[in-house]
């Protein structure tokens, strides 16, 4: 097999590969509707208790951010631009 050869392989094992992911995107997708759709009222508010409950184990985030982050981010892409 030349290289011309391989990369054909590979791209196709690729296209291949995107498809199935695709197709299990799609099943996942039906298969997340389906369960919310059979969600019942007190389910549902069960689990939206269960998210907001997270948040009181947090800090706020003005307790723990300094600042907005927004120079440090300058910062890291003007590095990566030297």
């Amino acid at each position: 097999m030349n290289r011309e050869e391989a990369v054909a392989v590979d791209l196709e094992t690729q296209k291949e590969w995107a498809r199935q992911w695709r197709e299990a995107g799609q099943a996942l997708a039906e298969v997340r509707r389906a369960e919310l759709r059979a969600l019942t009222a007190e389910q549902a508010l069960a689990a939206s208790d269960d998210l907001l409950s997270l948040s009181d184990r947090l800090p706020p985030p003005s307790a723990t951010w300094t600042t907005s982050g927004l120079v440090e981010q300058q910062r890291l892409l003007l590095r990566g631009r030297r």
